[in-house]
Parts: structure tokens; C-alpha cells; sequence
């Protein structure tokens, strides 16, 4: 028989530290799409208010920190990251599971602005793009999510399947950067 072992999309790939930036994976977090029903809305803001400590985001923002944090994922939908989902938001909300789907990395230190800049249209200037901040855009030639969480901290979010060109893309701009 074969004994299967689970693995995080980017095991064996990270963490990186390469000049002033480091790359590392981020743990298993459970992470829960939420997609209110129609009318729904303010009762489902509610809810999440109520069981988890966080706001439903308004667009292209996130809310709460590490442990509990609710992203803006698209138009009416945002995605629960850190706590299994309260039972009471499957009233509000269709809920689904995206746990297993995702790499996610944190990019650090003083370069991680000009690293990012090399691989995605965003404006990251600070004026423009606060703590807080998140957009789905490409990153490369992949769609991600980036998340700003300080002054020199983003998350980075892609599909699972894309998690060893993530990697090779961010480690080709750090070396870059570091180049310089």
C-alpha cells in the first residue's frame, strides 16, 4: 500500500531570503469563500461581525488581522480567512471551502514594494496602495490576489497549481532587486 503525505503547494520551494526580501509560504489557514444572497447583505455583515470579530469589506479593501481577516475576493463575495466558518453565515450566505486551493506566501522586508512592482500593474505606491489594500490582478502572467498588510508586508495569493511558477517569478524579481 502506499502511504500518501500531504504537502503545502510550495514545500521544498521556500522560505527565501534573498537581499532585503523574504519569501515564505503561509501555514494551512482555513479560508472560506462567502457569497451573500440576494437582500442578504447587511445580515451577513452582521454575522461576521458578530461571530468572527470582523467587517464584511468594502472593495478592494481587507479587514481584522492574522487569525480572522475578510478580504474583498470580487463583486459581492469575499473570502473568511483564519476561522472555521460560524454556522450561522450558511443563512446569510452560499459558503464554500477554498482551503486546498490556494498558495499563499508573505513577501517581507524593504524591497518586497520594488519585487512586486516588477510583476504586477498595480500602483503599490504607499499613498496608493494602503495596509489594508487588496486587489485581484496578474502577477506575471497569473491572476492573484495581493493583500498589503504593513509598511513592507504583502500577502500573495494563486492557485495552487501555480504555486511553483509563484515562486520561480517572485525569486527571478528578488534577484533582480537585490541585483541593483
Amino acid at each position: 500500500m502506499i502511504d500518501l503525505v500531504a504537502k503545502s503547494p510550495c514545500a521544498d520551494l521556500l522560505p527565501l531570503d534573498i537581499g532585503t526580501v523574504t519569501l515564505t509560504e503561509v501555514g494551512p489557514e482555513r479560508m472560506t469563500s462567502l457569497a451573500p444572497y440576494r437582500g442578504r447583505e447587511a445580515a451577513l455583515a452582521t454575522v461576521l461581525k458578530q461571530a468572527h470579530g470582523v467587517t464584511w469589506p468594502a472593495p478592494n479593501r481587507a479587514t481584522g488581522r492574522d487569525g480572522a481577516r475578510a478580504l474583498w475576493f470580487g463583486q459581492r463575495m469575499a473570502l473568511l480567512v483564519g476561522p472555521a466558518p460560524d454556522a450561522r453565515l450558511a443563512a446569510e450566505a452560499a459558503l464554500s471551502d477554498q482551503s486546498d486551493a490556494w498558495a499563499v506566501v508573505t513577501l517581507t522586508g524593504p524591497g518586497a514594494r520594488d519585487v512586486l512592482a516588477r510583476l504586477t500593474p498595480l500602483d503599490l505606491r504607499p499613498d496608493r496602495f494602503k495596509r489594508g489594500h487588496t486587489a485581484r490582478s496578474d502577477l506575471r502572467h497569473m491572476m492573484a490576489s495581493i493583500t498589503r498588510l504593513g509598511a513592507d508586508r504583502y500577502r500573495i495569493m494563486v492557485f495552487r497549481g501555480f504555486a511553483e511558477t509563484l515562486v520561480h517569478d517572485l525569486r527571478a524579481a528578488m534577484e533582480r532587486v537585490a541585483a541593483r
